[in-house]
């Protein structure tokens, strides 16, 4: 499958899926889409294949609390990827992203 079949074929199902759960407007929005799609494959490359969808619906459930929900999708997800890059090493496990005590 070619990567433009692949990208139609994400944004057909992500449109699907939004109109089944009454959540038209709210996902399906290019940026959003490829944030999400991003941060699996930083989660699945450094984590594990099955870190990666319970990770994108942590994200998304704690976006969608936010007041910009497009914008802490983005936020968030730039926060996790990074976690998720140094996974492997001890020293990014001993300081997670939110850890309040590294902060100025």
């Amino acid at each position: 499958m070619d990567q433009d079949h692949a990208t139609d074929t994400l944004t057909e199902w992500v449109t699907a899926v939004t109109r089944e759960l009454g959540l038209e407007g709210s996902a399906e929005s290019s940026p959003t889409v490829d944030t999400i799609s991003e941060l699996a494959a930083s989660v699945a490359d450094g984590v594990g294949n099955t870190a990666a969808p319970i990770t994108t619906h942590l994200v998304r459930l704690a976006a969608g609390r936010a007041d910009d929900p497009a914008v802490a999708t983005r936020d968030y997800a730039q926060k996790i990827t990074h976690l998720a890059e140094g996974w492997s090493s001890d020293q990014e496990r001993g300081a997670p992203a939110n850890d309040q005590s590294n902060r100025a």
